[in-house]
């Protein structure tokens, strides 16, 4: 066999079991050079020939898409072979596709044709006879399906470390699939998130000016793929990915965002059209808004949009309260605001379109007898307020401004109205929708979410109903509360989150990593993986939790 993957071991859980990975063969130069590991990521932008390695996404039972980058001097044909075997002995699938500085030599191919429940090699041939990297990919499951592993990422920012949570996964080697809930990259400039005395000595973001225009998506997508972390994880699974907002700009909606200025930076369509060109580009995803993959009869997994298509903007407590001054005047506005603007029904994060596709999906999900359904997608669905006494923890010394906003903060949920506008607890009426449809369905509802930096774990209700279970994963680099709140403690900070909101079952506020979401048939469970840190690179894990949904209840157990 190949230096570079073993043959696997047999499983009882899965017919064809995962592909293990010789680690040694990775690091010395067998999928990934050293080389690539010590040249600095702004060095490698420039190459030529193969230069960022290869990936694989959009997952089907008899397929799978491919992806690579060849540069070259003019419009191009790549080879791609996909085989069994690591050698190529036998080619079992293969064609052409064109390469071009149109869309920045980055190629795509899409497989057909292919068995179910399989893993495969694949790699490119450049027309000059070089090859690309071999990547390892798998086609879904068909029919009775025993158990599915999925890793789940959000919140990969490059300044603030390295991407330790995908060297761990990729050294575990126990995963189906990768899903990669937003934030892939960050839009910031070189002095903002991180400050430049935040920066991780070497993880220097190109271009360092804030993108905007689509040569500038290209080439910050072009940093972050150069990372050998990244490359290895995505080299050994397909992926399901969906946008958030920094692959766009901070707290973006259909019609704008917080981090666009129109009249410095231009036409707000022209970027996001600049944004999702880059991002579709430089990864194996589908040009499809939204979509649905079918594992088996395990689960089907919903690959939402709620960022660029139909959400309307976020509202703004800090003006709702603007020019009040009396706690009075504070309480009444809140109040006025919970009933009118923040309650209002016609306000959207999917868009009619896309909720009743999914409406008619989680009933027909149901009825073909699959046992989850499971929305893939980007910002958290569970009710979460401000708790009270935030305030009375934090040390005299502390700014007033940061008093005053936990203050107003604790007000908003003595209103009814939670702190994040930028979530679903922004949209009430979009979120009810979503649940009406999931209790019309009966489905068995399993919510993955990013976006937050942090860990958490929900049972979702409405009205007193259980309506699923939520994992929310913390970030592979972006720092949590413990960057924003240092001053509280983490023990007392989770506690009182915990304590302050019915639905939050666990949180944790301090530490980066990601989840593993194991589906069987009686069970939906997770497992938080948390690195020991990322200001070093390093695969070794600081600690893990895991709980767990049973099939039916739609509510995590306990204890």
């Amino acid at each position: 066999m190949s230096n570079l993957l073993a043959p696997p071991p047999a499983t009882e859980s899965r017919s064809r079991s995962l592909l293990q990975l010789d680690r040694r063969s990775v690091l010395a130069g067998g999928i990934l050079g050293a080389g690539l590991v010590a040249m600095p990521l702004s060095a490698q932008v420039g190459a030529k020939g193969f230069t960022h390695g290869v990936a694989s996404g959009e997952p089907s039972q008899d397929g799978v898409l491919l992806w690579t980058r060849f540069v070259g001097s003019n419009d191009a044909k790549l080879a791609w072979q996909v085989s069994a075997s690591a050698d190529f002995g036998r080619v079992l699938a293969e064609g052409e596709t064109v390469v071009s500085p149109q869309k920045d030599w980055c190629a795509k191919a899409q497989v057909t044709g292919l068995d179910p429940d399989s893993w495969y090699y694949y790699r490119f041939v450049g027309p000059d006879g070089s090859k690309s990297d071999i990547g390892r990919t798998r086609t879904l499951p068909q029919g009775p399906t025993g158990r599915f592993r999925m890793g789940v990422f959000s919140c990969s920012n490059l300044g603030f470390g390295y991407f330790n949570a995908y060297g761990h996964a990729a050294e575990a080697n126990d995963l189906d699939l990768l899903v990669h809930l937003g934030d892939y990259y960050y839009e910031y400039d070189a002095q903002h998130y991180p400050t430049p005395d935040q920066i991780v000595p070497g993880r220097i973001d190109a271009p360092e000016n804030e993108i905007v225009q689509l040569a500038d998506y290209r080439l910050r997508h072009a940093t972050y793929r150069a990372d050998p972390d990244l490359q290895r994880l995505t080299q050994l699974y397909p992926m399901i990915l969906v946008w958030d907002d920094h692959e766009t700009a901070n707290d973006s909606w259909e019609g704008g965002a917080q981090n666009h200025q129109p009249e410095t930076e231009g036409p707000w369509d022209a970027r996001k059209a600049a944004a999702m060109r880059a991002y579709r580009e430089w990864l194996p995803v589908s040009d499809d808004p939204w979509k649905a993959y079918q594992v088996g009869d395990l689960a089907t997994l919903f690959r939402l949009e709620t960022r660029l298509t139909a959400r309307s903007e976020q509202l703004d407590v800090a003006k709702v309260l603007a020019g009040k001054s009396t706690p009075d005047e504070m309480m009444a506005a809140l109040k006025a605001f919970h009933d009118g603007a923040w309650a209002d029904p016609s306000r959207q994060m999917m868009g009619a379109a896309q909720e009743a596709w999914l409406a008619n999906g989680l009933k027909a999900s149901t009825r073909s007898g699959t046992h989850w359904q499971v929305l893939v997608q980007q910002v958290l669905m569970g009710n979460l307020n401000t708790p009270t006494g935030l305030a009375d923890a934090l040390p005299k010394s502390m700014p007033d401004a940061l008093r005053q906003r936990l203050v107003a903060g604790s007000m908003a949920a003595a209103a009814g109205i939670p702190f994040n506008m930028d979530a679903w607890d922004g949209y009430p009426a979009a979120r009810k929708r979503v649940f009406d449809a999931a209790l019309a369905a009966d489905a068995n509802l399993v919510v993955l979410a990013g976006d937050t930096h942090n860990g958490w774990a929900f049972d979702l209700a409405q009205d007193g109903a259980p309506v699923g279970v939520e994992f929310g994963v913390s970030s592979v680099t972006s720092p949590g509360f413990e960057g924003y709140l240092p001053q509280i403690p983490t023990p007392f900070l989770e506690r009182a989150l915990v304590d302050a909101n019915p639905q939050l079952q666990w949180a944790d506020t301090s530490r980066r990593g990601y989840m593993a979401v194991e589906l069987t048939p009686q069970t939906a469970s997770c497992e938080w993986r948390f690195v020991s840190g990322v200001r070093q690179r390093s695969t070794a894990l600081g600690g893990t939790h895991k709980m767990a949904s049973a099939l039916g209840s739609n509510t995590l157990a306990k204890g």
